[in-house]
């Protein structure tokens, strides 16, 4: 039998755009939509567990958690859901970020509370398209993750929860090059697994010394710690710089122009500080991006190597 609790935001909010996030591809084995209700699994300090989500009337989000991690993640189940988060902070500053706040209401940041987790995927995500990465990672987790908990005949199929620190260092190297995964980004995760205790203690440090420690790893840089922390501490303000496309669909959408860097786009987002990450979220939601003018990120094929 699942356990189960429920939770009530306190205004309007929307499950599945606030998780959207978490979630790397349409065929993530680690979370999906399915018959009404988000379905989510995860490696907590008590090992996997599977979360079934769903909005119950009159607005409240009803979770139902098997496996060990279970009781773990529902008493964490509103912090996750982003209760924590302080939408009402955030003051719009453009007309299109107006529109799109005002149009998307319900969403919040989501903290999860478990920094590799989110860490290993945006390692993944390192210079590499989105498709590249998103094959590596549902490759990685139907080979060397853990069947998720919970009812098979309910679930989605082929479900997985990732591995924990000492699972992701057995995989063995010809597995990385299979899941397309070249060595800089397979080191790096295995460095990063070495300290995960460490860096697991993110979670609950100020954003500058979350940041700081993640980039104590060497491979993980200014993107990559943004990415993180994002997820894992819902940090409204984690910026991400390095991207290849944001600055230009950041600039394209406040001002028209095209081909901005980080130190324009930075300066776009000033007004936002303190809230420059949920100001992203916003004007990516808006959906105003530019037409694409030069060629695409090349796509490789370590697996052929």
């Amino acid at each position: 039998m699942p356990a189960v609790r429920s939770w009530t935001p306190p205004g309007p909010y929307d499950l599945y755009r606030s998780l959207r996030v978490l979630q790397r591809g349409p065929g993530d084995p680690a979370q999906r939509r399915h018959d009404g209700a988000l379905w989510r699994t995860s490696r907590t300090p008590d090992g996997p567990v599977t979360l079934r989500l769903a909005e119950t009337p009159p607005g409240r989000i009803e979770a139902h958690a098997w496996g060990p991690g279970r009781d773990w993640a529902l008493d964490r189940l509103p912090t996750l859901l982003g209760a924590e988060d302080r939408p009402e902070d955030f003051v719009p500053r453009h007309a299109l970020v107006h529109a799109a706040h005002r149009r998307n209401p319900g969403l919040r940041l989501v903290r999860t509370g478990l920094v590799l987790e989110s860490l290993i995927p945006s390692i993944l995500e390192q210079k590499v398209t989105t498709d590249e990465a998103y094959r590596a990672w549902r490759l990685l987790l139907q080979r060397h993750g853990e069947p998720a908990p919970g009812p098979t005949e309910l679930m989605p199929a082929r479900m997985y929860a990732p591995p924990d620190a000492a699972g992701w260092r057995r995989v063995p190297s010809w597995e990385w090059h299979r899941a397309g995964v070249d060595d800089k980004r397979a080191a790096t995760v295995l460095r990063a697994c070495r300290v995960a205790a460490r860096l697991e203690e993110a979670a609950t440090m100020s954003p500058d010394e979350a940041s700081g420690r993640l980039r104590l790893v060497p491979g993980i840089g200014p993107w990559t710690a943004a990415e993180t922390l994002q997820r894992s501490n819902g940090d409204p303000d984690a910026v991400t710089v390095g991207d290849f496309h944001l600055p230009n669909i950041v600039g394209y959408a406040l001002t028209g122009r095209r081909g901005l860097d980080d130190a324009a786009m930075l300066e776009l987002l000033g007004p936002y500080a303190g809230q420059r990450h949920r100001a992203t979220r916003l004007i990516l939601l808006a959906g105003r991006v530019p037409e694409r003018r030069g060629p695409r990120f090349p796509v490789g094929d370590i697996a052929r190597l």
